[in-house]
């Protein structure tokens, strides 16, 4: 074992000196849980929300064995797995779907919590209703993202919640005595006879965001004539669906790297019974499509990693839509316009034109050259 918490990386999420893979709420979740750790049992221990693997790791470097490990991001699952074998830790981690596999019979579970409260309502349930009766939680955060409501949350699933003394701006809730525990369900809302699914940590929730709603009044009737489409970063499914409900004819691949936007948009499909025309995908950005593949490509780029805004990441997403493009196929793009992506859609798909704008967003269709 050769492991240094200085040593992690991100890779393959984007790198930089203000993206770092792990930080000081990371160490006092360690540090708080030390003891409750060190007499845990052989496969006892789980975590969730791991950003790049600094707690599972962590856990795993002083002596822990069989970890069970989720993280939502796909590229946060990946850098694991990366930084585990750099560590020789590999046998020593493994990573699974939020279920209750993840979490059954566990005595220590290590939490970043989510800023989303259904997120962590989702994750407080499931390990109410799976793991051990003395289990104990360690769920520690950034001060700047923690609320008194997660607490409240919390207060849902167990019997009681301690706050520990800051530290370095960081903060750990230990909560202990499970109860009224149950597996994650998605949320459901009408939206103009659409139905939006959404499991807790999904972007948007149940809503519509504006500048999705701003892409669906200006997509192609029909889009590109094409007989299939790629909805990139699908979310919740919201447009994937409503091509699909548009048009009879259209195959769809909603892709994802979110694991609870993967779940919720095959719930919205299927709510909306187009299950059987919308194909959803667990997928770093188009990894596993072939170049040239398609023909039309609808996105609404995300422009956070994590709590931090980039400006890396709807580039590289334009950049794998031209991969997977054909010569002539159509990537319809909706940018808060202060943004300014036209200069890079040019440059790394092709041709673009304005569709529509109004105050806040703007609709391009780039032609891939």
């Amino acid at each position: 074992m050769d492991y240094s918490p200085a040593a992690l990386r991100r890779w393959p999420d984007l790198e930089g000196p203000d993206l770092p893979a792990s930080d000081a709420a990371d160490r006092l979740i360690l540090d708080e849980s030390a003891d409750a750790r060190s007499g845990a049992r052989d496969g006892a221990i789980s975590v969730v929300g791991d950003g790049y693997g600094a707690l599972a790791l962590g856990a795993a470097a002083d002596g822990a064995t069989r970890i069970r490990v989720h993280q939502d991001a796909l590229t946060g699952e990946r850098a694991l797995a990366a930084n585990a074998e750099r560590a020789g830790l590999e046998d020593s981690v493994a990573s699974l779907a939020l279920s209750g596999e993840l979490v059954r019979g566990a005595t220590v579970v290590l939490l970043r919590l989510p800023r989303s409260l259904d997120a962590l309502r989702d994750i407080a349930g499931l390990i109410a209703a799976h793991a051990a009766p003395d289990v104990v939680v360690f769920a520690g955060g950034r001060l700047k993202h923690m609320t008194v409501a997660m607490n409240d949350v919390l207060r849902e699933h167990f019997d009681r919640v301690d706050v520990t003394h800051a530290r370095q701006k960081s903060r750990v809730l230990v909560t202990r005595g499970p109860r009224d525990g149950h597996d994650p369900v998605p949320r459901r809302e009408t939206h103009d006879s659409l139905i939006v699914c959404a499991f807790g940590g999904a972007f948007a929730g149940t809503s519509i965001d504006i500048g999705t709603r701003f892409l669906l009044a200006h997509l192609p009737e029909p889009p590109a004539g094409a007989d299939a489409a790629i909805d990139l970063a699908g979310g919740t499914g919201v447009v994937a669906t409503t091509l699909a409900l548009r048009h009879p004819e259209l195959r769809v691949l909603a892709c994802d790297q979110s694991a609870a936007a993967v779940a919720s948009a095959r719930a919205t499909a299927e709510a909306n019974g187009v299950a059987d025309r919308v194909e959803v995908v667990r997928d770093d950005v188009l990894g596993s499509r072939p170049d040239g593949s398609a023909g039309f490509i609808a996105l609404n780029p995300p422009f956070h990693v994590g709590a931090a805004v980039s400006e890396g990441v709807a580039p590289r997403m334009f950049a794998e839509a031209a991969r997977v493009l054909r010569p002539g196929g159509e990537l319809w793009t909706v940018w808060n316009s202060g943004l300014q992506y036209r200069p890079a859609l040019e440059r790394l798909v092709g041709s673009t034109r304005q569709v529509a704008r109004n105050a806040k967003f703007t609709v391009t269709v780039s032609t891939r050259r």
